[in-house]
Formats: structure tokens, C-alpha cells, sequence
């Protein structure tokens, strides 16, 4: 057993076949460095633990069978083996490299249940992969949920065989099914984890196993602010029978349809932490960069003609204009009469959205403002006209909104108030917005 303090003193050793480079993090009993391969560009990386007599073989050969298993819900496992630094036996294993996992995500904001709905299929997929191959992952729980490009990938390091019993077993956490204090292992144990995970990333605590554990002969009840069907298929998990839980394929049918793209969620305020993970299933951290503001002046001639679109990317943008709305028809004016000005945007704000909150984003999510505008061209109030199916992007796409500035309208040569609805599409890569003004 080592301090974590003590494996990061690793870090930039280059003797040995694998660099270790940036230390990602690690425990009292393993460490994970970012390294490479020789002749392979994709970043990798590497974990560290101690080769600990015939447990050290019993998890070798685990991992080189984890490493036969090819699934794309499944982190890559490309090599493990042994090796010595300072004299220290070791077990390493060269993996996949995640930008992001849930457990990073979730500090700053749960899931909306819509987010739930495509973080739970992938997962769901690599399980049934899994025991359909014989083997049980044993660990699922949100840091071993990962973000890797557009896909969520479950980790493949604690994979076992579903015949393994566990001698020595214990119970390391709530994620891990009560049956595995005395080392039972099956898929049944999955299904719980699953369970707990689920709850878990829709409330950011798991405090209600915690509190019923207490009572070893009641089933967990999960909290009633978990939205159906989620608390329904948590409940059919979270059994302590592994005979009495549902089946992942149980789980699979009482999902609601994926692809809704309307919901009404209350406004949630953005997270505080505004850096990386800037991550993740983002379900799955967040991996944070920020951007700034984008300014930029669109000209349009009619009221029912959208301002040109705009989009915000991850990488710093060049300072651009955009091109001006097309042009529309112009009112007939009646004679003797001044026409009326239609008014334009001035000033677009797009919300600042950390990489990690984009990473568990699937597809697009929308959200709708409408804003009134005062005579000088200032939003004063602003509200939902649709939510989409976040609270946490809607609270971003309300906010953004109220910044937004507008050259006012005229009618006889005066300025006056006016109203626009302003669309924000949020992408894993940019944000995207159009506005369009209102008659009331």
C-alpha cells in the first residue's frame, strides 16, 4: 500500500517501456498516468498497482481476458504485465484514455432525466455484452463511467468472471451489491450498481442506501424526487435478493422512448466551477474550457426574418461578422405616413458552457427565451418559451438571453419596446443561436 502522494512522485519518469507522464490520480493501492505508446499517436493511459503474491496473478490473468473482450460501450484494454520501479513489484495495465467520467460531472449538476434516458442504453449494452460473454464488471459507478469522444464507455479494468468467487471479499462502497461482502459475484451485482448509479446521477447522493443499510432486512427505497420510470426501475434494482431484481433487459423496456427534445424542467442555477471538464453520459467532468463572450451585429428588415446564426466553439473563435439576415419584403407604407423600422440585434451573448457539461450532450439541445425589450433596446425580462429537456442548459440559455441588446424598433420616428424569441441549440462542439422578433 502506498500514499497517493508517494505514486505521483512517479511522474515523468521515462525509464521503462511506458513514459509515465501527467499523473491523472489514483488511491492508496493504485495510480493511473497519462502515457503513450511507441508508434501510436492516441493518448493512453496507465495504472499502476502492487503486484501482491498470487492475488498479483489471479488479477493478470483477469485483465489479459478483459483485454480479449471488444465492445464499444467497453474501454480498450491494450496490454498488462508486470514491471519494477524503485525496486517496487507492479502490475500495470494500458488502457484507453477518457477525457471525462461522471463522477467529475456530477459535483456540479445532476442529470436531467432526458440525459438519463441516453446515458443508461450504452451502459445497459456493454452489461448484457458482458454476461452474455460469461463475465461481470463488478464496478459500475459514476467514475467508472466514462466520456470518450461522442461515446460513453463503461471502465474494463475491475471485469472478472461471473464463475470467480472472491475469497477475500468486502463491500467497498454502496455501489457494490450487499452480496458481495461475502464475496458473491454475478450479474445480479451489476444490476444493483446499476441501480445505485441511477439515482445517484438524477440526485448527486446515494445518502438513501446509506440510511436504510441500517436496516438489514428492508429493501433501499429510493427518494421520491426521482421522476418514473427511473424510481420504478431503480426500486426493481435495489432489491436485496439477487434473485427478486429485474433483468437488464427489463430495465431496456421501461425506458420511455429516447429523442425527446421537450420537457419543462425548473430553472437551475449554472455551477460554480467554470474550468475544465469544460467531460462527460457530459452523462460522464468536465472537462472545462471556458469560452468568452461572442459579439457580433446582425442586420435584418423584417420582423418574422431570424438573425443569422452563431455559434460558439470550443477552441478559442476568430473574431468574425456574420452575414446579415436575408432580405424580406418591405411593407407598403400608406401614404403621408412614416414606415415603421423593425429593429435588429445589436448585442448576442452566448452562454459560457464548460467542456465537461458539453461531453454529455447528445445530440442537440434546444432551448427557447422570449425577452421583452424596452424603448432603448434593453431586455428587461426574460422567459421560457421551451425549457428543453435540461434545467442546467436552460439556466444558462435564460441567462445569456438577458444580456442581448437590440437597436429598438420605430414607429413614427420613435423608438419603442418590442419582444424577440431568441434559440439556443447547445452541441457537444458550439452553440449555436437564431432570434426572431414578436408581435404581441
Amino acid at each position: 500500500m502506498r500514499n497517493p502522494e508517494d505514486w505521483k512522485k512517479w511522474e515523468g519518469r521515462t525509464d521503462g517501456k511506458f513514459p509515465l507522464r501527467q499523473w491523472l490520480g489514483g488511491s492508496d493501492h493504485s495510480a493511473v498516468f497519462l502515457t503513450e505508446r511507441s508508434g501510436q499517436p492516441e493518448k493512453v493511459a496507465i495504472k499502476l498497482i502492487a503486484a501482491d503474491g498470487a492475488e498479483a496473478d489471479r488479477q493478470l490473468a483477469r485483465w489479459r481476458a478483459a483485454a480479449q473482450l471488444s465492445h464499444p460501450h467497453l474501454m480498450r484494454i491494450h496490454e498488462a504485465g508486470r514491471c519494477r520501479l524503485d525496486g517496487l513489484p507492479l502490475l500495470y495495465l494500458v488502457m484507453e484514455y477518457a477525457e471525462e467520467d461522471l463522477a467529475q460531472i456530477l459535483p456540479q449538476r445532476p442529470l436531467a432525466p432526458a440525459e438519463v434516458t441516453e446515458l443508461l442504453p450504452p451502459l445497459l449494452d456493454a452489461l448484457s455484452f458482458l454476461h452474455d460473454k460469461g463475465f461481470v464488471h463488478r464496478r459500475v459507478k459514476p467514475s467508472n463511467v466514462h466520456a470518450t469522444g461522442d461515446l460513453l464507455k463503461l471502465s474494463a479494468d475491475q471485469i472478472t468472471s461471473s464463475t470467480e468467487t472472491d475469497s477475500g471479499g468486502r463491500r467497498r462502497d454502496v455501489y457494490d451489491a450487499p452480496e458481495t461482502a461475502v464475496g458473491i459475484v454475478s450479474p445480479a451485482g451489476d444490476v444493483w450498481s446499476i441501480g445505485v448509479t441511477l439515482v445517484a446521477a438524477l440526485t448527486q447522493n446515494v445518502s438513501f442506501e446509506l440510511e436504510t443499510s441500517a436496516s438489514p432486512q428492508r429493501d433501499p427505497d429510493p427518494p421520491e424526487t426521482v421522476p418514473q420510470p427511473f424510481r420504478g426501475i431503480a426500486r426493481e434494482c435495489l432489491h436485496l435478493d439477487p434473485k427478486r431484481r429485474c433483468s437488464l433487459g427489463e430495465i431496456q423496456a421501461r425506458l420511455q422512448p429516447a429523442g425527446r427534445s421537450v420537457a419543462v424542467p425548473e430553472e437551475l442555477p449554472p455551477p460554480k466551477r467554470a474550468a475544465k471538464r469544460g467531460p462527460i453520459f457530459a452523462i460522464f467532468a468536465v472537462m472545462v474550457v471556458a469560452v468568452g463572450f461572442v459579439i457580433f451585429h446582425s442586420r435584418g428588415k423584417s420582423p418574422q426574418v431570424p438573425a443569422a446564426d452563431t455559434a460558439q466553439q470550443t477552441a478559442p473563435p476568430a473574431t468574425t461578422t456574420p452575414a446579415p439576415n436575408p432580405p424580406a419584403r418591405e411593407p407598403v407604407a400608406p401614404k403621408n405616413k412614416k414606415t415603421a423600422t423593425s429593429g435588429e440585434v445589436l448585442h448576442q451573448v452566448l452562454p459560457d458552457v464548460p467542456q465537461s457539461a458539453r461531453n454529455t450532450i447528445s445530440g442537440t439541445v434546444r432551448v427557447s427565451v422570449e425577452v421583452d425589450v424596452d424603448s432603448s433596446g434593453k431586455v428587461t425580462s426574460a422567459k421560457f418559451k421551451s425549457a428543453g429537456p435540461s434545467k442546467y442548459f436552460a439556466a444558462l440559455a435564460l441567462k445569456a438571453a438577458q444580456g442581448w441588446e437590440f437597436s429598438p424598433p420605430e414607429v413614427a420616428g420613435k423608438p419603442t419596446a418590442s419582444a424577440w424569441v431568441i434559440q439556443f441549440r447547445f452541441k457537444q462542439t458550439s452553440t449555436q443561436t437564431s432570434s426572431q422578433r414578436v408581435n404581441r
